[in-house]
């Protein structure tokens, strides 16, 4: 089994498609289709399905997908490794994050490190909660920054820090009736509708939850794909919305309040998690580093 064939199987793979696959290696179409053929005759097995110019993964391909997937990126780690012995400083971190933290946590953390390693680089996905956790522990990435921290107890296969603890805030209507009020209680909220994140998001779930425990099920009215949505549904009239209070930094929407909730242990823990099994690699080693001291700093600061 040649590397090229690995690689050329995954485009494919990811796209589902022969020729969009070549245009992505840059690379004639019947190269492609012939590395796949002698891919499936050494292996002995079909990793597609044709259908037209298009493919689908077999079952036993997709299973292949799976683990090509974890050896490519150990693969492409390993390069890296290599590359970055010799000047961690100007390496690449590779790092996903929840979208709730794409406004204010990240490029604040990212500015900082580069005023330090101002030659150092990033790869950034954004992805939902478990697909953080799933993309750490089989290699799609090597950092995440995520909320709230998992449970190192029940995620044996990842390992991590809470950077910081953050309070859990009301975004309300500016012509709210409580809108003049310093702090409220959730239980204040009962009879208003909420806007909440779909389905899936484990903040929703975290929101739901505190309700519940506050004596009353939310009134769910609206749905926001994300943070910003729900910003836009409140700042309409359309409904009231917890948030994490950091998301709200700078960024409070026109015709809308922030709100402390009094309620003990509404907040949220944000952290950094990595894989158990492998070791993180030398400019993201640093970055990891960074944060531990950044935090720390701040966290004695305020005190």
């Amino acid at each position: 089994m040649e590397t090229r064939q690995i690689q050329y199987f995954i485009e494919v793979a990811k796209r589902e498609h022969v020729t969009e696959a070549a245009d992505a290696l840059h690379v004639a179409q019947s190269s492609v289709s012939r590395q796949i053929f002698n891919l499936e005759n050494e292996l002995g097995v079909k990793l597609f399905i044709r259908e037209g110019r298009s493919v689908k993964l077999t079952p036993i391909g997709r299973i292949f997908f799976e683990r090509m997937k974890q050896v490519w990126n150990l693969m492409e780690d390993a390069k890296r490794e290599v590359e970055e012995n010799l000047n961690p400083e100007k390496g690449t971190v590779r790092i996903a994050f929840p979208i709730s933290m794409a406004a204010h946590t990240l490029p604040f953390i990212i500015y900082a490190f580069r005023t330090r390693y101002p030659e150092a680089k990033f790869q950034m996905s954004n992805a939902l909660y478990y697909d953080l956790i799933d993309g750490v522990i089989n290699g799609e990435f090597n950092l995440a920054m995520i909320a709230p921290m998992p449970n190192p107890e029940k995620e044996k296969k990842i390992k991590g820090a809470t950077l910081f603890t953050e309070n859990i805030v009301a975004l309300i209507p500016l012509h709210h009736p409580l809108s003049d009020r310093k702090s409220i209680r959730l239980r204040d909220l009962k009879d208003d509708p909420f806007c909440v994140l779909p389905e899936g998001f484990v903040f929703r779930e975290q929101v739901v939850g505190a309700c519940n425990d506050a004596g009353f099920p939310p009134q769910i009215a609206f749905e926001g794909k994300d943070i910003d949505a729900l910003k836009g549904l409140v700042s309409a009239g359309l409904g009231v919305a917890l948030m994490p209070e950091m998301t709200l930094v700078d960024n409070t929407p026109r015709s809308t309040v922030m709100i402390p909730l009094s309620d003990e242990n509404l907040t949220r823990s944000v952290g950094v998690i990595y894989p158990a099994q492998r070791k993180l690699l030398p400019t993201e080693a640093l970055f990891y580093d960074f944060l531990l001291e950044t935090y720390e700093r701040l966290h004695e600061f305020k005190k």
